[in-house]
């Protein structure tokens, strides 16, 4: 046996060692996500607004927070808000 031959005998072992290392590693990380809460944006939710018409009509104390946070949206942007 010549020293070409042990060379290239060994890198296929440790090729074969390092898929199958790898192959168990993946393995258990699909085992460990699926056990880990989800991220924000990935999870899917159901239903919807348990009184949507509560929307239609928003009172006073809303609207004013609304113009609030668009005079600061449009004063961060150097825009001059105006009603």
């Amino acid at each position: 046996m010549e020293t070409t031959e042990i060379g290239t005998y060994a890198m296929v072992a440790l090729t074969v060692g390092l898929i199958i290392y790898i192959w168990q590693m993946r393995q258990s990380n699909i085992e460990n996500s699926q056990d880990e809460p989800v991220i924000a944006g990935q999870d899917e939710l159901a239903g919807a607004a348990k009184n949507p018409e509560q929307f239609d009509d928003p009172d006073d104390d809303a609207l004013d927070e609304m113009q609030d946070l668009l005079e600061k949206a449009a004063e961060s942007q150097g825009i001059t808000y105006e009603e």
